[in-house]
């Protein structure tokens, strides 16, 4: 069966097309739409009205493309961006107006799952007991286990978007809201990391597109060598690009190797969510891999539906009709040959 995941995120709408059935999915297109939410999310976390018609165009010309490859099922969902957000009703209203779709939301805690599901199956049982970082706009994801399931999963608000939002205003910022953000990150780490050293780790291994910039920065092989090439980070060069990162604007750490313009302005969030972490668990080094949640997802095949309708109510297999005033809480996955899509009058 043929399968889309189209994963909403703080930057970008990002539709993976797979061929799933027995064994590992088949990648067969991968198509990036740059939203930029993040950049439009007001003090109190809504997305501003053209932000929002932004996602739903976004969202509708995805369903137009995964039609066009044939594709049978689609796993569309939002992340914290929209997960968080106070106008989340009117978002995934607007969205189903404009593409027939009603975007579902994982939790937190099942972005970490399925996270950890895609790291394991990348990374194979030799690498023993695994902790997975993740480093999203909105938050921070991080799982332990020794299984295809994690035995530990939690998610902290602590993403490179909305810290750079809501503490490190300025360009660059100054040092003591660097200071006070390190931390409040230390803070909201304590948990986590007391449980870690607890457990201690066997191999530790970093999923975000936070941690592949940051790992480009620090010298790892640029992405287009591929995904198997191996790639990692050390806790020593971060810390010296970090300090590095805190003298520029944004503009300038858009010039360098890794960083990219869209990503630029809270890159400095994301290289202290990442040192921080590294710091607080005792880790050196971190290894890339290059699966996370939207493989997480194709790894459910051939009958993905099937996991997330045992999550309810927030993952339900819905039926395809209009959907009552107060849209979205039990709705997530779209069989795409059976959806409707919504016309404009």
């Amino acid at each position: 069966m043929r399968i889309g995941v189209l994963d909403v995120g703080s930057n970008t709408a990002h539709l993976l097309i797979a061929d799933g059935g027995v064994g590992v999915p088949l990648p067969l297109h991968a198509i990036k739409t740059r939203l930029r939410l993040a950049e439009h999310v007001d003090a109190e976390g809504a997305l501003g009205a053209p932000a929002i018609d932004r996602l739903g165009d976004a969202v509708a010309d995805a369903v137009a493309k995964a039609r066009a490859w044939q594709v049978q099922e689609l796993y569309a969902y939002g992340t914290a961006v929209v997960r968080d957000a106070p106008n989340q009703q009117e978002i995934l209203s607007a969205v189903w107006n404009r593409s027939g779709v009603r975007l579902g939301l994982l939790t937190g805690r099942e972005e970490a799952e399925l996270t950890f599901l895609a790291a394991r199956r990348w990374m194979g049982w030799r690498s023993g007991p695994l902790l997975v970082l993740d480093i999203g706009g909105g938050s921070l994801e991080i799982a332990y286990g020794h299984d295809v399931s994690p035995q530990f999963a939690v998610s902290l608000p602590v993403g490179a978007g909305r810290l750079t939002r809501e503490r490190l205003r300025g360009d660059p910022p100054s040092r003591a809201k660097i200071k006070a953000l390190r931390g409040h990150v230390r803070d909201q780490l304590a948990e986590a990391a007391t449980r870690m050293h607890w457990e201690g780790t066997g191999t530790t291994t970093a999923t975000s597109r936070t941690f592949h910039q940051l790992a480009r920065l620090c010298g790892a092989p640029p992405k287009r060598l591929g995904p198997f090439v191996p790639r990692h980070l050390r806790r020593g060069e971060l810390e010296k690009q970090l300090k590095r990162l805190a003298r520029m604007r944004a503009a300038e750490r858009a010039k360098l190797p890794g960083i990219s313009a869209p990503r630029a302005r809270q890159s400095l969030a994301g290289a202290i969510v990442a040192h921080t972490t590294m710091t607080a668990f005792g880790l050196d080094e971190v290894t890339l891999c290059p699966w996370a949640l939207r493989e997480g997802i194709l790894l459910r095949s051939p009958d993905p539906g099937a996991w997330w309708a045992d999550h309810p109510p927030r993952l339900a297999v819905p039926d395809i009709r209009p959907p009552a005033p107060d849209v979205g809480a039990d709705a997530d996955v779209v069989p795409l040959g059976r959806a409707r899509t919504s016309r404009r009058s």
